[in-house]
């Protein structure tokens, strides 16, 4: 499975390497393409553990203007 990551920043927000940081903290991996970034899961995962990671990634990027969107996939076609 892999979690794609897009983001939306705004000027009055956090800088974009500071938020690269943050995320890569997380496992992230900055991709070039339709997302911004990729998460690669170990091992198969469920619905739960993609909400928590959710949950994760709205912490993080808390207080930085940053808006984002996630898309789970299943990584064999990918």
């Amino acid at each position: 499975m892999k979690t794609y990551l897009l983001l939306w920043y705004s000027s009055d927000g956090g800088m974009p390497s500071e938020v690269n940081r943050s995320l890569m903290s997380l496992g992230f991996k900055p991709v070039q393409g339709a997302y911004d970034y990729v998460y690669e899961w170990s091992d198969n995962v469920d619905l739960d553990d993609i909400l928590r990671f959710g949950d994760k990634i709205q912490m993080t990027l808390k207080g930085t203007g940053v808006m984002f969107k996630t898309e789970t996939v299943n990584g064999k076609n990918q």
